[in-house]
């Protein structure tokens, strides 16, 4: 066993793992009237997707850091040994679900000393710095090894030295036993669960968790997009936000050319998450309002004649959507780094379900990471109302309407180009979610003429919007979903739509922000068309600015709020876990 020695003080670790400081998210409780409710088949399946779903937690710290099983061991045999420092460590660890996570106010959180987080986590050599990197696949492209290449450079691949060059190893391969398991137990719940498409879907991805094939992959990912009318949730989510290593590529001349020449598209590697639901049909139903509206929403975006999107003007739309009621979350969707996910729109472009069977997407919304069910969290809300926003302003928060923007969010990720936007590289990610957001609050005045949303609930929805992009610190480039909220905060400022004082308050011209919102669209999606890093680069630098008077604001947020980290607790898995 390696030893460690652990970085933070007790004062420190004291502070991070008090309540104030590292809120809850509490999944379903085992007596919830959600599972009580089930039949007797899905209860059994429940355990099975629960037991198929944790795996992804030793399988996603593997691909984050090197350091994280070894030091997770060092802390539970430290922690028999009775060290305090190492529980309290530990408490972090599960909650970050690794040694390195940034925390709320974008300082990285390192829990053992020594232990770095690395631009390429650990899917790529501990050693391997960006510029050797670059080298070894312009040689290994000047020698041929096309296929090789593309393979070091794909969305599914871990990768390793050999010799004076680079192998890859798909994630099946190098995962062989712990994917193994997770089939055998999809299979399980597929011979019990009451629903024929659930378990179709289930048999699917369980084949494609036993070989290194990413057409299996497609075809159970095409199944899931499908899932509309189940009872259960279960998802393995492939997104590709961390790393920071494989799409330098574009970055540097000689290398892009030679990419370019053997039409070799470089896409970041996925991580791996794991959701377990049950659907929630009241909730289910609201949100299926949205989609007689898509095809107007499609009709709608800046340039549609430019590009292909997901979303059809004039055919009925391929997208499925459902609100679930959580019973846990794993990997790489259950990581509470800074915040955690409220909704999730996958496949992403990039998979092969999209690309080459032509499937839809789906929409999977999490109600117990949105819901404000005490009377503290609201008490806390208030506060940080009173602290940030224009007391005029404050008859228009609603934070059901968040839950609506996020709708509006999520289906904005099936609008607009619908490939051709890996040549941005590293500024990808934060220029999509740009898109996302601004698709959801472009689109209101045209969904509210169509009778989507009332007048009301258009003014609620954009005051809540602004209100809930403000932030308590800087983020780091690494941090997509943070940085396009601080260009659209900068963005808006520049036009008029919102003010902030010398004292850290915010204003917002109701009547500018759709049509401000609009105008950003039209530049992100003329940024996406593109395809070149440089522009890229150009527009995210343009609006990526902290002004004094955000750092006033949040420096109001931080005198209100205390919260730098967040865990997750799920009683209901832990209980079907004992089974």
């Amino acid at each position: 066993m390696r030893n460690y020695e652990l970085n933070l003080s007790t004062e420190e670790l004291e502070k991070r793992t008090h309540k104030d400081y590292l809120t809850t998210k509490k999944m379903l409780e085992s007596d919830s009237p959600e599972y009580l409710e089930l039949a007797d088949g899905d209860k059994e399946a429940l355990k099975h997707l629960v037991k198929a779903a944790v795996v992804l937690d030793k399988i996603n710290m593997q691909l984050d850091n090197f350091h994280n099983l070894p030091f997770k061991e060092y802390l539970e045999k430290e922690i028999e040994n009775g060290n305090e420092d190492a529980k309290l460590t530990k408490i972090l660890f599960d909650a970050q679900k690794g040694v390195c996570a940034l925390d709320r106010e974008s300082h990285m959180i390192e829990l053992a000393k020594g232990v770095k987080m690395r631009a390429g986590k650990a899917l790529y050599p501990e050693d391997l710095e960006k510029e050797e990197f670059h080298k070894i696949l312009i040689k290994m492209l000047n020698e041929g090894k096309k296929e090789e290449v593309e393979k070091i450079l794909n969305q599914r691949s871990v990768i390793e030295r050999n010799g004076d060059e680079l192998i890859a190893i798909d994630y099946i391969d190098k995962f062989k036993d712990d994917f193994s398991y997770m089939a055998d137990e999809l299979d399980k719940a597929a011979n019990v669960s009451t629903n024929a498409d659930f378990n179709e879907f289930l048999k699917l991805q369980a084949k494609a968790l036993r070989a290194p094939d990413s057409m299996l992959d497609a075809y159970a990912d095409k199944k899931w997009a499908t899932l509309q009318d189940t009872p259960l949730e279960f998802t393995i989510t492939r997104e590709n936000y961390s790393d920071e290593m494989t799409e330098t590529v574009v970055e540097n001349p000689e290398l892009k050319a030679l990419l370019d020449e053997a039409g070799i598209v470089p896409v970041a590697k996925d991580f791996l998450g794991g959701r377990v639901g049950i659907i929630n049909k009241k909730g289910t139903e609201a949100i299926l309002n949205v989609k007689k509206y898509l095809p107007l929403m499609a009709q709608n975006m800046p340039f549609n004649d430019k590009y292909e999107q997901n979303i059809s003007p004039d055919k009925e739309s391929k997208q499925t959507m459902v609100d679930a009621d959580l019973v846990t979350v794993t990997g790489d969707v259950g990581e509470f780094r800074a915040g955690i996910t409220l909704a999730e729109n996958l496949p992403n472009d990039d998979k092969w379900s999209i690309t080459k069977l032509n499937g839809g997407r789906r929409n999977v919304y999490h109600r117990q990471i949105r819901l404000i069910t005490s009377d503290d969290a609201r008490e806390k809300m208030q506060k940080r109302l009173d602290a940030i926003l224009n007391k005029d302003l404050h008859k228009f928060y609603n934070d059901e309407a968040d839950h609506w923007f996020t709708v509006g969010h999520e289906n904005g990720h099936s609008l607009g180009p619908k490939s051709g936007t890996e040549g941005l590289g590293k500024y990808k990610s934060i220029i999509e979610e740009n898109k996302a957001d601004m698709v959801s609050l472009s689109m209101l005045d045209i969904l509210t003429d169509a009778g989507m949303y009332t007048k009301e609930q258009r003014e609620q929805i954009i005051v809540t919007y602004a209100a809930d992009n403000m932030m308590m610190s800087k983020p780091t480039m690494s941090q997509a979903h943070r940085v396009r909220s601080v260009m659209q905060n900068y963005f808006f400022i520049k036009e008029g739509a919102i003010t902030i004082s010398k004292e850290g308050v915010l204003d917002i011209n109701i009547e500018k922000m759709v049509s401000t919102a609009r105008k950003m669209l039209e530049r992100i999606v003329e940024v996406q068309l593109s395809g070149d890093f440089e522009t890229g680069e150009k527009y995210v630098n343009e609006y990526f600015v902290w002004t004094p008077e955000m750092e006033t604001l949040a420096e109001n947020i931080k005198k209100v709020s205390k919260t730098l980290n967040g865990k997750v607790e799920a009683p209901l898995a832990d209980e079907l876990l004992k089974d």
